[in-house]
């Protein structure tokens, strides 16, 4: 049986906020994080956060890839 799903649609003004509020360095994340694990979210807006968070994880990853291997060439050019 399919589980029907009553929250209502994400506003086209609450997703301005949203965005708004997305693009404050450091609230941004605190943000997020309430979004995606907060209980009173809605869950379209709880499955953008988590989504973010998943990108923001893997770019972190890639970026400090990144300065290692810049790190690594640079200290074995000094040595």
């Amino acid at each position: 049986m399919e589980e029907q799903n009553n929250s209502s649609v994400v506003k086209t003004s609450d997703w301005v906020i949203t965005l708004l509020l997305l693009a404050i360095p450091l609230v941004n994340i605190i943000m997020l994080f309430v979004w995606a694990f907060g209980s009173g979210t809605n869950p379209s807006k709880a499955n953008f956060a988590k989504a973010s968070l998943i990108w923001v994880l893997i770019l972190i990853v890639i970026y400090a890839f990144i300065a290692l291997v810049f790190g690594a060439a640079m200290f074995s050019a000094f040595s």
